[in-house]
């Protein structure tokens, strides 16, 4: 699949924030079903953003992906004090388009001071981050805000600067 329009990316504000979490939600309930039970989806969907989340964006952590009319496409979030992509979502309608992979390039380009860059994919994203030259660490469980423990892959990229 292509995208469907060009592309731009720009430093998310506070501002986009429901946009954000709008397409986020609609991700974990098109895409995260595949492999998560109705259950844990309907926690995770249901849950605020939290503060954590906010924090990042407001302090320069989050890319957005958008159309021309300013349509939120995807985005990326990054804890660089952590080395840790937080967060990577794209539109189901333009999984496949190469989307996912600029916003994550552009996501790693911020970290690349970091000698290793870490991440817990949702399971359905783990063939993803492979293929991105990820490297699985262990299996496990990330403690989501909402009070469930998602089951996730800890994952990590070495020698990204360059």
């Amino acid at each position: 699949m292509s995208e469907a329009a060009p592309t731009r990316l720009r430093q998310a504000v506070p501002e986009d924030i429901p946009a954000l979490w709008a397409l986020r939600t609609r991700c974990v309930r098109e895409v995260c079903s595949s492999h998560y039970p109705p259950e844990v989806i309907a926690r995770w969907s249901a849950a605020p953003a939290p503060a954590s989340y906010c924090g990042l964006v407001a302090t320069g952590g989050a890319l957005v992906a958008e159309d021309a009319d300013g349509r939120v496409l995807g985005f990326g979030v990054v804890d660089v004090a952590g080395a840790e992509i937080d967060g990577l979502f794209v539109d189901p309608a333009l999984r496949g388009s190469g989307l996912g992979r600029r916003l994550l390039q552009a996501l790693e380009q911020r970290l690349a001071p970091c000698p290793r860059i870490h991440l817990a994919a949702a399971l359905n994203a783990v063939a993803f981050y492979r293929a991105q030259g990820y490297a699985v660490l262990r299996e496990g469980g990330y403690p989501h805000p909402s009070g469930i423990v998602l089951a996730c892959v800890f994952m990590e990229k070495r020698g990204v600067a360059g």
